[in-house]
């Protein structure tokens, strides 16, 4: 079938419905309804991304019978749009390698037992008649079909054997990574070519792209033209990072030779600073992130504050698995895809919800079921979400940026020093994006600079003008050290470096008051071994005490470390200025094991430098998660509060099952416009409020999951 033009402007009939508190809007399949207003985006007229997605897999063996036995497109479609989804990411060509579309390059690849040859076209019709957009997902690195007829095309190890999760030649999966500088990009370019002639394709998900010290012979022999040493993992992998470069380059632009407007994609399951030399080959970014797969419940809000700022329309990305993907029969608790979903929605992100089609291709009636409960209630609010843009006043350096530098590639995607930064400025409800070198520092009040950020050259020039004026900085450990870690790089610190600490673990001096307010007057461990520093100008807000002894085998007592000398050894937190420095790696440390008086040190410490923050929740549980956004376009903030609780209930990952009210919720918020009205929406409840020295206070009723605060200006 030839390419012909599905995007056929559906006529949506005007609709109204009443918003109820708590209740999911009606919805039929002509009419979308929203919070304020009856929306009508024709497939043809539709911005890259909606709220309301589906990612929904195919990766089906060629060993299963009867594949889309069962296929039905009208029931297909209607399932989808009855549970409020709006867009669907379907299936071109999967990880077994095999293509759902009719193909008459690639015979071979069709799915051997499907019984819908024209699978993905018979899909595409039907929920364009519904007026759901449909983006493709097509493989990239992973294709079993590939990697058995052409094994010379696999990325290669040192010793020869493919690149895959677990290596081992009866593990099961089809993981072994096929490299993109081999003829192998030959065949992509001639399958996307095909692609484009049998169906309309408004957007592409290209998955799996990931970076390894490639040693098969295709690579070799480009390393031995540019004269690198291969012999040297580090090179290996700094070819093979500009190769994947190269290749995003080069593919948009033969994208772009047969479309024009196509949305673009390239998925690796993490987005951090090394997107930056390629960010203009994608339309928009897609952060896959399942909480229970594997990605945790602090990695979305790390990757999605630093992804908001690259001026690109986000998706945030979960699942309905129990786990991850190919969990068959299986459901995430509701509560637990509400907060994933309205987290998406605080953060400033669209939603994509990822989900396996059946083998016999009949998408599960209670997965759907979930997933409607769901949209619904993202279809209420969206409306208070389109074109927002995040209030905040705090930038954190990442670690990730250079953790790479230094380890010549990929960082960790969730690295523990961003995790504990993380954890703790959400705990303490801080409105704060996530930075890299070239971001713009100017729009921000304090930088947190956290454990590990070695500053030099342009860094370092921006960080004395920053200072100079008038910004705040928290910085702790190795970070604003040069890139040797033997000397402060800013004079600002008002410190000399003299080493690693002589003891650890060692110990602070709880007054209870200062930067220790709020905890007991005591000594307190710090775990980690910190930094010894000599005043240079800087005064000390709190002292080390230093153990008896370090712990060896020659010199221990008891079971863990040697308790307090109480003899006072060096600084443990100094303050400088608008500078203030933590010895110790306290952000690493608060992933590691939370220790109260770490965030607390450091929410003191905030408040030294920045003592009115946009948002303050006073009697707040500290699992409260407060996001402040601006509709500029409506003359109005939107306060978004959650209130959920991950349990580790098993051993593998946490779990969220019950949702706890909290009562009464006082919020403070410090605006640079007055308010004109404040309202609980989508309900539309006013709620009255007070001026207190400069700041709007009201009180929530009650917090159930997600509430959003309407805060008009005008």
């Amino acid at each position: 079938m030839k390419r012909r033009d599905f995007l056929q402007k559906s006529s949506l009939t005007a609709a109204s419905a009443m918003v109820l508190a708590g209740q999911p809007l009606p919805l039929t399949a002509n009419n979308l309804v929203v919070g304020e207003q009856l929306r009508e985006t024709p497939l043809g007229e539709s911005l890259p991304l909606r709220f309301r997605q589906v990612h929904l897999d195919f990766h089906t063996s060629g060993q299963i019978p009867d594949v889309a036995a069962d296929f039905d497109p009208e029931r297909f479609a209607d399932t989808l749009k009855k549970a409020y989804v709006n867009s669907v990411t379907l299936f071109g060509r999967c990880h077994h390698g095999y293509i759902y579309h009719q193909t008459d390059k690639f015979p071979e690849r069709r799915h051997p037992y499907n019984k819908h040859p024209k699978l993905l076209e018979e899909q595409i019709e039907a929920c364009h008649k519904r007026n759901i957009r449909t983006p493709i997902y097509v493989t990239v690195q992973w294709d079993e079909f590939t990697a058995r007829e052409h094994p010379e095309w696999l990325m290669r190890d040192e010793q020869g054997r493919p690149f895959a999760f677990g290596n081992g030649t009866f593990d099961p999966g089809f993981y072994e990574h096929l490299c993109i500088h081999t003829p192998y990009l030959d065949f992509l370019k001639a399958y996307l070519q095909e692609l484009f002639e049998k169906v309309p394709v408004q957007g592409l998900f290209l998955d799996i792209h990931h970076i390894y010290p490639n040693a098969n012979e295709a690579c070799l022999a480009g390393m031995r033209k540019r004269g690198m040493d291969a012999s040297k993992a580090a090179n290996r992998l700094a070819y093979y990072q500009e190769v994947m470069e190269n290749y995003k380059r080069d593919m948009t632009a033969f994208i772009r030779q047969l479309d024009k407007k196509c949305a673009i994609f390239y998925n690796g399951g993490h987005i951090g600073p090394a997107i930056r030399s390629t960010l203009p080959t994608y339309t928009h970014l897609e952060l896959e992130s399942l909480p229970s797969g594997g990605w945790g419940y602090l990695h979305f809000p790390l990757t999605v504050r630093y992804a908001r700022t690259l001026g690109k329309d986000t998706m945030g990305m979960t699942g309905k698995f129990h786990t991850s993907w190919g969990d068959f029969h299986s459901l995430k608790n509701q509560a637990a895809l509400e907060y994933e979903c309205f987290m998406m929605l605080a953060m400033g992100a669209k939603c994509s919800v990822g989900d396996q089609l059946h083998p016999r291709g009949v998408l599960d009636a209670a997965t759907y079921d979930l997933i409607g409960k769901v949209y619904a209630q993202v279809a209420q609010k969206e409306a208070w979400c389109e074109e927002a843009t995040a209030v905040t006043e705090i930038g954190v350096l990442s670690t990730e940026e250079f953790d790479a530098k230094e380890t010549q590639g990929e960082s960790s995607r969730t690295p523990e020093t961003m995790m504990g930064v993380v954890r703790m400025l959400q705990e303490g409800k801080h409105q704060f994006d996530v930075l890299d070198s070239q971001s713009d520092f100017s729009t921000y009040k304090v930088l947190i600079l956290p454990d590990r950020i070695p500053v030099e050259g342009a860094l370092k020039t921006k960080l004395e003008r920053f200072i100079a004026q008038g910004g705040g900085m928290i910085a702790s450990h190795y970070a604003g050290l040069t890139p040797d870690y033997k000397s402060f790089a800013l004079s600002e610190f008002g410190l000399r470096l003299k080493g690693a600490a002589p003891f650890s673990p060692d110990f602070i001096a709880s007054e209870g008051k200062g930067i220790t307010a709020g905890l007991p007057t005591t000594e307190l461990v710090m775990y980690m071994q910190g930094t010894e520093t000599e005043l240079s100008g800087a005064q000390a807000l709190l002292m080390t005490h230093v153990p008896y002894f370090n712990r060896t085998w020659e010199h221990f007592s008891s079971h863990k470390h040697t308790p307090s000398s109480g003899k006072t050894g060096y600084p443990a937190v100094t303050k400088n200025g608008k500078v203030i420095y933590f010895a110790h790696p306290v952000f690493k440390q608060y992933a590691r094991n939370a220790p109260r008086w770490c965030r607390e040190m450091v929410l003191n410490a905030l408040k030294i430098l920045l003592p009115e923050p946009l948002v303050q929740l006073p009697n707040a549980p500290t699992a409260t998660i407060a996001a402040l956004n601006e509709q500029p376009s409506k003359s109005r903030y939107v306060l978004h509060l959650l209130h959920y609780v991950p349990e580790r209930r098993g051993s593998d990952f946490d779990v969220i099952e019950d949702v706890l009210p909290v009562n009464n919720l006082t919020v403070s918020l410090r605006l640079p416009r007055p308010p004109k009205r404040i309202a609980i929406v989508p309900q539309g409840q006013t709620l009255s409020f007070r001026q207190q020295n400069g700041s709007i206070v009201f009180t929530l009723p009650t917090l159930r999951g997600h509430q959003m605060v309407e805060i008009r200006y005008a």
